[in-house]
């Protein structure tokens, strides 16, 4: 289905907000290539096979699947320069397609396996979305950028409370959340983790985790026992209307991706994912994309989609757009002016 060409420009003009979105998803295939031949990784050497490997199919058989599209971008992002070019690039690739708040999320953790230390990962995660900032403003643009930590399901317990502690250390640079990922049919409880949780809140760390992506409503329900200001994924939520009613009362995020729940075959099509049903219940929810090139889809290319496929209005995709702003992990001095641009923004459209 085709939109409007009014409503086309006004997707491709207005500033965007994106609160899902993975590092190691989004790494660009040239930079992927150049890094595959300098690191000596065993990967295809021309575009189309680098391609292949990490874009993940249209439709997964399941979680399990899509997850291993991150296979490759994880063995190429094991040293500090890899991690702070990678996170600059998305920066200024995300600025180009109109966003201007962003908070990327990574596992510290996932690259680790060639000696660099967690705290080095981290710092250059940081130093990378600084510089990726500061050249957009050099450009005449503007966007800021938030960082969160991701620990893993699979992982031991007792390591993700070590990685909470040191990641709890960065506040200061733009590290400002927590949050919990993984395959959930093998590691479907995240109260495992219930202590890491605990140390990351009591670092001054903002709590969101994924919950979802396996096992429907039940588990969107399971993730908030560990009382999440957001939750990544759980279209599922729509199939239990006591769980749309707690959403609600308690005010937790749903931090929606459709095309890539399609590819995790959570839902079956664009057309039938029910972020419109979601918003429409009264359930406050975002729209990202969740990965640049894992999923192959651009913030705007994502917003087309909620329109011309899932049934959002204009209105509505604005109101989801703007709502992302009020649940975002920058504290209120940062995100005044960031919402005040916005607003004029929609007041001048």
């Amino acid at each position: 289905m085709t939109i409007p060409a009014a409503v086309e420009l006004q997707i491709v003009e207005m500033p965007k907000a994106e609160l899902h979105l993975h590092l190691d998803g989004s790494v660009l295939l040239e930079t992927a290539l150049e890094l595959a031949r300098t690191r000596g990784v065993d990967a295809p050497r021309d575009v189309d096979g680098m391609r292949a490997r990490l874009v993940a199919p249209p439709r997964c058989v399941d979680q399990a699947e899509l997850l291993g599209a991150f296979d490759l971008p994880i063995a190429l992002l094991q040293d500090a320069e890899a991690l702070s070019r990678v996170t600059e690039e998305l920066v200024v690739a995300k600025a180009a397609d109109g966003v201007r708040y962003v908070e990327i999320r990574w596992g510290p953790l996932l690259h680790v396996e060639r000696g660099l230390a967690l705290a080095d990962g981290i710092a250059a995660v940081c130093d990378g979305a600084d510089r990726g900032a500061a050249a957009v403003v050099e450009s005449g643009g503007r966007i800021v950028v938030r960082l969160i930590c991701t620990a893993l399901r699979s992982h031991d317990p007792d390591e993700n409370v070590r990685l909470a502690d040191v990641a709890g250390r960065f506040r200061d640079r733009g590290l400002v959340g927590w949050d919990l990922a993984g395959r959930e049919a093998e590691f479907p409880d995240p109260l495992v983790h219930a202590r890491a949780f605990e140390v990351a809140r009591a670092g001054g760390l903002r709590i969101t985790l994924h919950a979802g992506e396996w096992g429907g409503a039940a588990q969107v329900r399971r993730a908030l026992a560990l009382e999440p200001e957001r939750i990544a994924h759980g279209p599922g939520a729509i199939d239990d209307s006591s769980l749309v009613a707690e959403l609600i009362a308690r005010n937790v995020t749903l931090d929606l991706c459709p095309t890539s729940n399609v590819q995790a075959a959570i839902v079956r099509s664009l057309a039938g994912h029910p972020l419109a049903r979601l918003h429409r219940a009264g359930v406050p929810v975002t729209l990202s994309t969740d990965d640049l090139t894992v999923s192959d889809v651009t913030l705007s290319e994502e917003y087309r989609r909620a329109v011309a496929e899932i049934g959002l209005t204009p209105a509505e995709l604005w109101a989801i757009n703007r709502h992302a702003l009020d649940v975002a992990f920058a504290d209120e001095a940062t995100l005044r002016p960031v919402r005040a641009a916005f607003d004029s923004w929609a007041k001048q459209s």
